[in-house]
C-alpha cells in the first residue's frame, strides 16, 4: 500500500515540475531511477524509445511503464493518473483566469524563463543519455540515419522504422552490449 502513496506522490510530483512536454519528464525520472531503485536506467532508456513509438505523449507513456514495472498494473494505473492530475487540475484553474491575465506583463515573463529552463533540463538528459547508452552499434545507426535524413528527403518515419527494425534485431541477437 505504502508503495501505491510513493507512486502517486512521485508522479504527481513530476506532473506539477515538469514543463515543457514529455521529454521535460525526463530528469525527474533519473532521479527517481537514483533515488528509489524502481527501475534502472537502462530500464528507463527502454521505456523512452519505446513511449517515443507508441501512440500517446511520452511523459504519460513513460509514467505508465514505469508504473507497470514497479508495481504491475495498479501501479501503471495511479502513475499515470498521477502524473496527468496536475496538468488537468491547472488546465481548468488557467481556463477559468485566461481572460483575466493573458497581457499581465509577470506571468509573460515567467513563460518566457520556462522555456530556456526545459531545454537546458532536456539537454542535460539528452547528454546523459548519448553517454550511458553509447554504443557502437547506436553510434553507427545515428550517424547513418543522420547523414540520410540530410541527402534524401525521406517521410521521418522510415528512419523511424528502420531504427525500430535495427533495435529489434541487435535486441534479438543480443548485440547492444
Amino acid at each position: 500500500m505504502i508503495i501505491y502513496l510513493k507512486l502517486f506522490l512521485e508522479f504527481f510530483h513530476i506532473g506539477l515540475f515538469s514543463f515543457g512536454g514529455g521529454y521535460a519528464t525526463l530528469p525527474f525520472l533519473y532521479h527517481i531511477a537514483d533515488v528509489q531503485k524502481w527501475y534502472t536506467t537502462k530500464q528507463l532508456s527502454d521505456m523512452i524509445a519505446i513511449s517515443s513509438i507508441t501512440p500517446g505523449p511520452i511523459g504519460v507513456n513513460v509514467a505508465t511503464f514505469a508504473g507497470f514495472t514497479t508495481a504491475g498494473i495498479t501501479g501503471a494505473f495511479i502513475a499515470t493518473m498521477a502524473v496527468i492530475l496536475p496538468s488537468f487540475i491547472i488546465v481548468i484553474i488557467i481556463s477559468k483566469l485566461l481572460e483575466q491575465f493573458k497581457h499581465n506583463k509577470y506571468i509573460r515573463s515567467v513563460i518566457y524563463t520556462l522555456k530556456p529552463a526545459g531545454c537546458g533540463l532536456l539537454a542535460a538528459v539528452g547528454v546523459d543519455m548519448f553517454i550511458n547508452c553509447i554504443n557502437l552499434l547506436g553510434m553507427l545507426l545515428l550517424v547513418t540515419l543522420f547523414i540520410m535524413s540530410m541527402t534524401e528527403k525521406r517521410d521521418p518515419l522510415v528512419y523511424l522504422g528502420v531504427s525500430a527494425i535495427v533495435g529489434l534485431i541487435a535486441g534479438f541477437f543480443n548485440l547492444t552490449g
